[in-house]
């Protein structure tokens, strides 16, 4: 059973919601200064990720740090020691989208660090006496606040019947809702 437009009525809800997302991807270089002349590398790793995020204007800053672990030999490959140098970074992630209708106030900002700071190279500098080692990481942030949804509800309710039709004809994927244009608003349903 259908209804028709005088027996549909709308709300408007007030709930949480992401309202902006963003992702970067960066590659760093540091030079680690040693207290002995490396003769080899014999492996770099970056452990101890800790970060917090807050929403400066437009864009997300995480700040953070990480410890570069350098493992190398010296004293012409006699020896072998572990050099631990700590990293501090600030990443400025620019958001995608941001929805100018989400509540300014009480913004939460969740980051994400879908890889972890990784090691991807180095190698002994040319004058001998540090090591370069380059650095990716990558963050996916999310900005959630308060806003509006406009619903339309029947003044007759729904059955279990017209339950199940309505969701058939929707057939969403929720793959689909990242594609949605959250400055589309209807204003008026009458």
């Amino acid at each position: 059973m259908f209804h028709t437009d005088k027996d549909l009525q709308s709300r408007e809800i007030i709930t949480k919601a992401v309202c902006g997302k963003g992702r970067k991807f960066s590659k760093a270089t540091h030079t680690i200064s040693l207290p002995n002349k490396p003769n080899n590398i014999l492996g770099s790793w970056a452990i101890n990720h800790t970060f917090d995020a807050e929403k400066v204007g437009d864009v997300i800053e995480v700040i953070g740090t990480y410890d570069i672990n350098i493992w190398y030999s010296y004293a012409n490959n006699t020896k072998t020691t572990v050099e631990t140098e700590t990293i501090s970074y600030v990443e400025q992630v620019p958001l995608s989208y941001l929805d100018g209708n989400c509540s300014k106030s009480n913004l939460e900002v969740i980051a994400t660090a879908t890889e972890a700071p990784t090691c991807t190279d180095a190698k002994i500098s040319e004058n001998g006496d540090s090591v370069i080692v380059e650095v990716e990481k990558e963050f996916l942030v999310e900005v959630i606040g308060e806003t509006k949804v406009c619903v339309v509800i029947s003044s007759h309710g729904c059955d279990d019947e017209e339950k199940g039709l309505l969701l058939e004809e929707a057939d969403i994927d929720s793959d689909d809702s990242e594609d949605l244009d959250p400055s589309f608003i209807i204003d008026d349903l009458d």
